[in-house]
């Protein structure tokens, strides 16, 4: 009995290859772009079309992703001060003069509020998330924790610059820290408000001269 020849072996199919994804469907870029627009408009004038937009994901995939307009806001607003501390840290823990030190971290927090495409954006905390604190107990207690927060660093180099003899036995540390603090508020509000570097650059030059002594 004569077999039949068997014709050449046929390939197996390739699996599908996996597309993947946009890249406006990463998370990290999706919530950089939804903490671009929250800084922007803030959260009451910002729509979920509107983060569907900017981020390129359907609300679904925002859902998905992030839960709710809120806790997206809540993990944008997490994301920024992760972001502005990490700015400032190493300028923080440096062994520098006073004078110097505190004009390093009002240029670094400048370099913050001044940036933006369609124009300076101020500070997420001062701008957005205290307004939005008020009836948020837990946006409230996120942006007590950041003042706090900063006031405790701008003590800490204080307290310092008067153990090495840089303020007199008179200074207050925690008052000099509320004043640094105050200082840093104000320049992010009118930061927002467009107010000229040289006004900006002038305020921080006097709030300085103050804290430490024109003569320092």
């Amino acid at each position: 009995m004569v077999q039949k020849s068997k014709g050449p072996p046929v390939a197996a199919p390739e699996p599908p290859k996996r597309r993947g994804r946009p890249r406006a469907y990463e998370p990290d870029v999706a919530l950089g772009k939804a903490l671009d627009l929250f800084r922007t408009q803030g959260f009451a004038a910002t729509s979920l079309d509107d983060l569907s937009e900017a981020t390129g994901m359907n609300r679904p995939s925002l859902y998905g992703a992030f839960g709710d307009k809120r806790e997206l806001y809540i993990k944008s607003y997490q994301r920024y001060r992760e972001q502005a501390r990490a700015s400032m840290v190493e300028i923080f823990r440096a062994e520098l003069p006073l004078r110097e030190r505190l004009e390093r971290i009002f240029a670094a927090a400048l370099a913050i509020y001044l940036s933006g495409e369609t124009g300076p954006r101020g500070c997420f905390t001062v701008v957005t998330a205290a307004s939005e604190a008020v009836g948020d107990p837990d946006i409230r207690a996120m942006v007590l924790d950041g003042l706090s927060e900063l006031d405790k660093a701008f003590a800490n180099c204080f307290r310092r610059a008067k153990e090495k003899g840089e303020l007199p036995d008179s200074a207050d540390p925690v008052v000099l820290a509320q004043l640094a603090s105050a200082t840093i508020h104000t320049i992010a509000i009118r930061s927002r408000a467009r107010v000229p570097r040289k006004e900006l650059d002038a305020i921080v030059k006097g709030a300085i001269d103050v804290m430490v002594g024109v003569g320092s």
